[in-house]
């Protein structure tokens, strides 16, 4: 069996719980990733949570959870999908780490600012 990863496409928010363009984004998102991410055999959207950083508790982020099996065609694929479907592409980050290892912490692995290379949930 193929080698399994988390990722997670995060959007920054101005509020805990969001405004009701950013409810309306994250069922988007979840929709699209979780369509494309099955038909291409790649994976699928295992779920999200809105609210505070945990990092910091002054910032607030929408995390979309996804169950991957290949890395970096995983990745382009996202980006693709949130880019050509006006998903707020800009604005992401996307991060990774290996699937049932708590042990490990998530990478980043696209930033939408250059430079970027914070990441935490």
């Amino acid at each position: 069996m193929s080698e399994r990863f988390w990722l997670v496409v995060q959007y920054p928010l101005k509020s805990e719980k969001g405004s009701q363009r950013d409810n309306w984004l994250r069922d988007k998102v979840i929709e699209y990733l979780d369509t494309s991410l099955v038909d291409t055999n790649l994976g699928c959207v295992d779920g999200f949570d809105m609210g505070k950083c945990t990092s910091d508790p002054k910032k607030y982020a929408l995390n979309i959870f996804c169950i991957i099996t290949e890395e970096e065609r995983s990745i382009a694929l996202i980006k693709r999908v949130l880019k050509d479907s006006r998903l707020d592409y800009t604005r992401i980050k996307i991060a990774t780490m290996p699937y049932g290892k708590e042990e490990e912490t998530y990478r980043l692995k696209f930033p939408y600012k250059k430079g970027d290379t914070d990441f935490s949930l």
